[in-house]
């Protein structure tokens, strides 16, 4: 049962990965696009770290949606993971193509590929301390669900969500569009949001967080947030 929810995971994460190739390159209008392929590459590596790293466990978890996730967290989880992305995404390739907002500037390209790849990291770091890192908010009492302090979780409380922040944020300075930040931004808004009510869940509901999120004060980022 575990073998196939781990295959299903596989295939979702590659169906993901064609779609982001065909969704910029479609309405790019162009194949020879340097820093979409870099992105894609960096996608992928993701990826395959997530499988090296993650228990098998967590990624079979991470497969559907799964009884128990909060109701608000039924189209949030989908606004940050899936239609804001790609909404980024389709906004930079039609830059790519229209030249509303395009720019090309390698140099500076190249530093927001590596700070996504550090969030990318920051996220698969999240996901391998963090065996209950769920793809929506829920209390798994059928996992026995504890707090993790381990890992990026001895800094913020919510590693995985800066992480998603960063690679949001990044994402349209790595293809070049100025434009792809509005729907960046408000990915960022949607992570942000739901750490806060996610942190909210984890006091009332999950036996030693209230604890923990005393000694680890910071949501997002140390000192700010």
């Amino acid at each position: 049962m575990a073998e196939k929810a781990i295959l299903k995971w596989w295939i979702k994460s590659l169906l993901f990965l064609v779609i982001y190739g065909i969704v910029l390159f479609l309405l790019a209008g162009e194949a020879k696009w340097i820093f979409a392929w870099t992105y894609l590459a960096s996608v992928l590596l993701t990826i395959l770290a997530n499988s090296l790293m993650i228990d098998p466990a967590l990624l079979a978890e991470r497969v559907k949606l799964q009884e128990g996730t909060k109701k608000w967290d039924v189209f949030l989880s989908v606004f940050v993971a899936i239609l804001g992305p790609f909404l980024t995404l389709a906004v930079s390739g039609l830059d790519r193509r229209l030249g509303w907002s395009r720019f090309n500037k390698p140099l500076f390209q190249v530093a927001a590929l590596l700070v996504f790849l550090f969030g990318a990291l920051l996220g698969v770091l999240s996901m391998a301390a963090n065996k209950f890192f769920a793809s929506t908010v829920r209390i798994q009492t059928e996992r026995e669900h504890k707090v993790i302090s381990s890992g990026p979780y001895r800094f913020i409380r919510h590693p995985g969500y800066i992480s998603g922040i960063i690679a949001s944020l990044m994402t349209p300075l790595v293809l070049g569009s100025l434009l792809a930040i509005i729907p960046a931004i408000l990915v960022a808004g949607g992570y942000i949001l739901r750490t806060a009510l996610e942190d909210k869940v984890l006091q009332n509901e999950l036996s030693g967080y209230s604890e923990y999120a005393q000694k680890v004060r910071y949501k997002l980022i140390p000192y700010v947030y």
